[in-house]
């Protein structure tokens, strides 16, 4: 009864260890040596199997994690490949084939959701670990730079860049119209749109509007 007890408790650690920090386990020892805890525990159940159960579940979601933010590295990476020059591109683009932003979307309330969604998305993605890996690799309070190895945040990074990106979205828009007229209304749209993200709630892209 008492290994039992102890059983499940184990299982509890390992269920919320798996699910919090499933990229403990993206290397074969730490999986081999979880792989061997499990083992261990079930023979403590051989009865009903309810153990192995419960253990091969938690298998199975720490898989599809780990699957999941691999496909998900892998996208950004693509994303993430040097491009030429955008300005050069404009440039050779005719005048009539350049859209803005105006032209694309005009209902501020419509940018400011679409904005939030993009927002949701890359917050989805960052993990308790992330976290972790910046503060465990942090020198001193007044060196903020990370060091080692820093490829576990690039959830952080995606979202930072996401800001950066947004931003010079917004300025190149404003500064790309000719006519003073038209870029007052830019500015005057894109401050309707700030102000939409206010109300959802969306401070993030907001600020990087602003």
């Amino acid at each position: 009864a008492k290994l039992k007890s102890f059983a499940a408790k184990i299982i509890q650690l390992l269920k919320e260890w798996t699910e919090t920090f499933p990229y403990d386990f993206q290397d074969e020892k730490s999986m081999k040596e979880l792989k061997e805890i499990a083992h261990r525990i079930t023979q403590c159940d051989e009865e009903n199997g309810t153990v192995k159960k419960i253990i091969s579940q938690m298998t199975q979601n720490l898989l599809m994690a780990l699957s999941a933010r691999s496909q998900y590295q892998e996208i950004r990476e693509k994303f993430r490949q040097p491009v030429t020059d955008k300005g050069t591109i404009l440039k050779a683009k005719p005048q009539s084939t350049q859209k803005d932003i105006l032209s694309i979307c005009c209902d501020p309330l419509i940018l400011a959701q679409q904005l939030t969604y993009i927002e949701l998305e890359r917050v989805s993605n960052i993990y308790p670990e992330d976290l972790m890996q910046i503060v465990s690799h942090m020198d001193s309070l007044d060196n903020h730079k990370c060091r080692g190895d820093v490829t576990k945040t690039y959830n952080l990074e995606a979202y930072d860049n996401w800001f950066n990106c947004l931003s010079m979205l917004v300025a190149t828009e404003i500064c790309r119209v000719v006519k003073k007229k038209q870029r007052t209304r830019m500015v005057e749209f894109f401050i309707d749109v700030a102000r939409e993200c206010f109300n959802i709630g969306n401070f993030n892209s907001m600020m990087a509007i602003i």
